[in-house]
């Protein structure tokens, strides 16, 4: 019962915010970035500020520092934060939600994304390097990449915001010019990181640990995850694909990322990508002829992207040493899907390596690469222009892949030069960025279904990608029967961007995954994997381009015991299926596909050189505790005044316990009984 009033004492003093996401640390192999709180957690007395005149009194006029900022969403810029970084006068800062998003655009992103681990570099391409040429995203802060010594926290929650602003109101509202008076409305941030200075560091301590202690406390842990492949016609996982073999490879990334932890939507920085590359893929398995086919066609969705090319670059890795079916000898031609979403009018842009292009073998292959895109585009609103000679590469997993190897290759995006997406890494890249949009007072099974505009536009970037890949392949019918499928498209769209939990993920992943479909989708690879994101675009791909075997579940779970399954080929999945009519039961079914998960490890850690230039480097700082709380504060008079009166009242009872202990013989002693007689 003790315990329960203390809880009780706690809710009285205290009111937790629930609904946050805060700002974590990330080291790479150079430096620290993000935020953090002292070990106990940082206290402020709250400031609201809603436009920047409100400032001033954060900074200088305001007589109780240190403060916890409430900043308005949209003062949450590169300008109004170095103006906080550079003072001892704030404790901490907590961002409320910006509806609706900025109109000028944000992204807390770098101006040339992953610079250094493309293929420019001053060795291949020098006037491409850094971003020479083309600044791909000219909107980009840098400020997801800068370091605060501070807890920084997003409110996600409008009415907890309200509750803040309420108590801001009542009790530390500057009231006629003059300063507020106690008790004050104040806020504590617990975000404390473990790990510090590099990954070099934090490594480096976490492998001594794990060496010399029984319990070992590791400060940080890589970023990884699984990346997700499948083939048009089955091949052996665990062997060697023949050299002769040709594969033309579809690659798309599915990772995003903002200045939050796990506040990740990227609906047109990564969604849009990997929802029109799983339509194709779905489109060209309905094609008749794909077994007959002379070259196959590898469907490949990498992870971790966003931090220097984590996915790809292990991909590539493992080809290299052979610990993938595929070498790198066996891809024919390379074709990535970036951003697609915000076309202006029909088009859609080929990018292409100028340099690789000189050479005279791969120049005419890539030659073919974009005839064949344009000419699979006749008939639909979709119209392909070349980019031309005189620009490099947008930032691209396909850079990976001509570093090690002179690849012909096309890159797909909406932009011409500078990124579309004015959101670009940010949590406003959300459904409403790529126009998505619905009719008021659908039920959710009903908004699942409905055909978006957008649905409609990615679908025929997907039909494109179908029929290239087709003719790519060798295919000789005519393709005008290739059709991705819009409805599957508004499925995917409202699975990955609005609800993961709906009805139609429910039916095709297994029973013990239901916990993975939460409300909100983010798209962070994370340290624990593999994440949502990467099952669902496993199940999404094996229930699009998988078929329906008759196996009982015993089989489905254990093919290795059926002599007809060739588990070498194929993966099979019992998944939960759509429940009966007017039922809670489900209608299971075993799933054969060629869709199989691999590392998305960076090979910088695989080959323990923390400090690597030529590898992603990145890791996420452990942490103990995050939370967040406001409470009334007493002046520092009275707390100054409370602990002396408590201190002088203990010393008080110390002394008078020091006396009556002393004198305890005669405070305590038992009187004699007066009629009591010796003789």
């Amino acid at each position: 019962s003790g315990c329960s009033q203390g809880n009780s004492v706690e809710r009285k003093i205290y009111i937790p915010l629930n609904k946050t996401a805060p700002c974590v640390r990330l080291l790479n192999a150079t430096h620290q970035i993000g935020c953090q709180s002292s070990i106990s957690g940082d206290t402020g007395v709250i400031h609201v500020v809603e436009k920047e005149e409100d400032l001033s009194w954060v900074l200088t006029d305001g007589p109780h520092p240190p403060y916890m900022v409430l900043l308005d969403g949209n003062l949450f810029t590169s300008r109004v934060m170095q103006q906080l970084k550079g003072t001892s006068r704030v404790s901490g800062l907590a961002v409320a939600a910006a509806r609706p998003n900025p109109p000028q655009g944000f992204s807390p992103g770098l101006k040339c994304p992953n610079d250094g681990f493309g293929v420019y570099s001053k060795d291949y391409g020098p006037e491409f390097a850094h971003c020479n040429r083309t600044v791909w995203n000219p909107l980009g802060t840098g400020l997801s990449y800068e370091d605060f010594d501070f807890p920084i926290f997003l409110l996600e929650d409008a009415n907890e915001t309200q509750v803040i602003k309420q108590c801001y109101q009542d009790h530390n509202l500057p009231r006629g010019g003059s300063a507020p008076q106690y008790p004050l409305c104040a806020m504590q941030l617990f975000s404390h990181m473990h790990a510090v200075t590099s990954t070099v560091t934090c490594m480096r301590r976490s492998s001594l640990q794990s060496t010399f202690s029984i319990n070992p406390e590791v400060v940080c842990d890589p970023l990884l995850d699984y990346n997700v492949w499948s083939t048009l016609q089955p091949i052996n996982s665990s062997g060697k694909v023949d050299p002769d073999k040709e594969v033309i490879m579809v690659a798309t990334r599915v990772d995003s990322h903002s200045f939050f932890w796990n506040i990740a939507p990227g609906a047109e920085a990564a969604v849009s990508s990997f929802v029109t590359h799983l339509a194709a893929a779905q489109a060209l398995h309905k094609a008749s002829d794909i077994q007959l086919l002379p070259r196959n066609v590898m469907f490949t969705f990498f992870q971790g992207e966003t931090f220097d090319y984590i996915g790809s670059s292990r991909m590539v890795y493992d080809m290299e040493q052979e610990k993938f079916p595929l070498r790198l000898d066996n891809i024919h031609s390379f074709l990535e899907l970036n951003q697609v979403a915000l076309r202006n009018g029909s088009r859609l842009w080929m990018h292409t390596d100028p340099i690789s292009r000189m050479n005279d073998s791969v120049g005419p292959q890539v030659r073919h690469l974009l005839d064949v895109l344009s000419n699979s585009s006749q008939g639909l609103n979709v119209t392909l222009e070349e980019v031309g000679f005189s620009q490099p590469l947008p930032p691209s997993s396909f850079q990976r892949f001509l570093r090690a190897r002179h690849i012909p290759g096309v890159v797909l995006t909406d932009h011409r030069t500078s990124f579309h997406n004015r959101y670009y890494q940010s949590r406003f890249d959300t459904p409403e960025n790529i126009h998505l949009q619905y009719p008021q007072g659908l039920s959710p099974e009903e908004t699942l279904e409905y055909v978006t505009d957008t649905a409609k536009a990615l679908a025929e970037v997907a039909t494109v990608v179908a029929r290239a890949l087709y003719q790519l392949a060798g295919g000789a019918n005519h393709t005008s029967a290739i059709q991705a499928d819009p409805k599957t498209v508004t499925r995917l769209l409202y699975g990955f961007l609005i609800k993961m939990n709906n009805s139609w993920f429910q039916s095709i992943i297994k029973a013990d995954l239901k916990s993975i479909l939460g409300d909100v989708p983010q798209h962070y690879v994370a340290v624990s994997s593999p994440v949502n994101t990467t099952y669902l675009v496993q199940y999404v791909l094996a229930n699009l381009t998988g078929t329906v075997v008759n196996l009982t579940k015993e089989e489905c779970l254990s093919p290795e015991k059926s002599p007809s399954t060739d588990r070498e080929l194929f993966d099979y999945s019992w998944v939960q299926g759509s429940l009966e009519p007017n039922s809670s039961s489900r209608l299971p079914f075993c799933v054969r596909s060629t869709v199989h998960l691999s590392k998305a490890l960076s090979p910088a850690f695989e080959l323990r050189q923390w400090g690597s230039t030529e590898y992603s480097t990145w890791t996420e700082s452990r942490w103990k505790d995050i939370r967040a709380r406001i409470f009334l504060v007493a002046s520092r008079e009275l707390e100054i005044i409370t602990l002396v009166v408590g201190v002088a009242i203990l010393l008080f009872s110390l002394l008078a316990t020091y006396f009556i202990n002393a004198k305890a013989e005669i405070l305590f002693s038992i009187p004699r009984d007066p009629g009591a007689v010796s003789y």
